[in-house]
């Protein structure tokens, strides 16, 4: 079980923080789920968040770098499911590679909600939805807006 240990981060109301949440569009019903808990994890925070929608999880890092430009964190959400040629191992460490330059070269944190699955199945029992086992929206919000916060006390 992949979330055995994981942290309590629990979103603190009223920090104030401008958050955009970036998504890519391939896979509706898991995209919705992961939309969906990561607004919901901002809503904990009092936070009204900046939802942009890119076409495919290649795209997320130049817009979520255009984003960390005017935000105090970015939300990067998608999915990737293995199929039968190398092209998803070349999306997932393109965009994986590219989410965390623009956390560095940015100073910005950017929660990383990419789901890299072999099967639809796998990608549904992370998205959050009714039935899911994780919520990897709302996981890579909170951990956004903890570390914009630790980032703030600086």
């Amino acid at each position: 079980m992949a979330h055995h240990g994981a942290p309590d981060l629990t979103p603190q109301a009223g920090s104030g923080l401008k958050v955009a949440i970036v998504a890519s569009s391939w896979h509706d019903e898991v995209m919705d789920g992961l939309i969906a808990g990561a607004q919901r994890a901002a809503a904990e925070a009092e936070i009204e968040p900046t939802l942009l929608r890119v076409p495919g999880s290649f795209e997320l890092p130049v817009v979520a770098q255009k984003a960390a430009a005017t935000h105090d964190a970015v939300v990067a959400l998608g999915v990737v499911i293995r199929g039968g040629t190398p092209h998803f191992d070349f999306v997932c460490a393109a965009a994986t590679d590219g989410l965390n330059r623009v956390a560095l070269d940015s100073g910005k944190p950017v929660g990383f909600g990419l789901l890299t699955c072999d099967t639809d199945e796998q990608a549904l029992d992370r998205a959050g939805l009714p039935g899911s086992r994780e919520d990897k929206g709302y996981e890579a919000a909170t951990a956004a807006l903890a570390t914009a916060e630790i980032l703030a006390r600086l």
